[in-house]
């Protein structure tokens, strides 16, 4: 048995070429997997509307944060869809319109509009327009 230790001349090398190769492929898995959106800083800039006049034949609906409804200035008692249709119904008769605009609070509820729109289609009303504030 030879128990003697060989002497080499070399010195042992590192190839950093497949090192570099294994860091570039990690680095591309985890810049295509990361999300850079960053939902809690998101800005939305909401587009502005320029109001045309208002029409004299147009039926007016307003409602009031707490979810009151006034129909051309008249309050409305009863706030299901089929009572505001109703009511719809006879205020077009009367006016000969067919266009209902909602003036709606801005801390008015989705639920309050939506009955609205519900009476509106109840009642046959086919032009529905929003009101709004004209930018300053």
């Amino acid at each position: 048995m030879n128990f003697r230790r060989r002497q080499t001349d070399d010195e042992p090398e590192i190839n950093l070429i497949p090192l570099i190769d294994v860091l570039l492929v990690i680095l591309i898995f985890l810049a295509a997997t990361t999300s850079f959106s960053r939902y809690n800083q998101l800005k939305v800039a909401l587009p502005e509307a320029q109001a045309d006049t208002a029409d004299t034949d147009t039926l007016n609906i307003a409602i009031s944060q707490e979810g009151l409804y006034a129909l051309n200035g008249q309050l409305l008692t009863d706030t299901s869809s089929q009572q505001i249709a109703l009511a719809l119904q006879a205020a077009s008769k009367s006016q000969k319109t067919d266009i209902l605009v909602i003036n709606a609070d801005a801390q008015a509820t989705h639920e309050a509009v939506v009955r609205v729109m519900e009476g509106a289609r109840l009642a046959g009303i086919s032009r529905v327009n929003f009101a709004t504030l004209s930018p300053q």
